[in-house]
């Protein structure tokens, strides 16, 4: 039986751009990287020390390589905070591209774009 949501992996094209952007303009933790010898490197990320999920940043050319009948588009993934409007203000303020607050039955929400304009999400409950 699963019990949790473990990893969610992200395909990017330059891993280290991936990496500063989560890292230093998000404020997520580099929990592990890894690396196989042979080109294949893998980072994880994580918004804490101990969360029970984690994004994989992986190499995009070389898994559709390795790989080609995989999906590599970017997941629609929602992000939770408990102070939107501060984190608006602090995307804006480190120049991220962020689309509209919006009110939604779920909850107020915005996306915001990574360097590589995947697009995210972020909802207040």
């Amino acid at each position: 039986m699963i019990k949790q949501i473990g990893q969610i992996m992200l395909y990017v094209n330059d891993q280290d751009q991936a990496v500063r952007f989560w890292t230093e303009k998000l404020g997520f933790i580099k929990v592990s990287e890894n690396d196989n010898g042979q080109g294949l490197r893998w980072i994880e990320i994580s918004p804490a020390e101990g969360a029970q999920t984690s994004f994989v940043l992986h190499n995009k050319q070389l898994i559709a390589q390795m790989q080609p009948e995989l999906h590599l588009g970017t997941p629609s993934i929602i992000l939770y905070t408990d102070d939107l409007d501060g984190l608006y203000q602090d995307f804006q303020d480190k120049g991220i591209t962020v689309g509209d607050l919006v009110d939604m039955p779920e909850g107020r929400v915005f996306n915001f774009a990574d360097d590589e304009n995947n697009y995210f999400a972020v909802i207040q409950k």
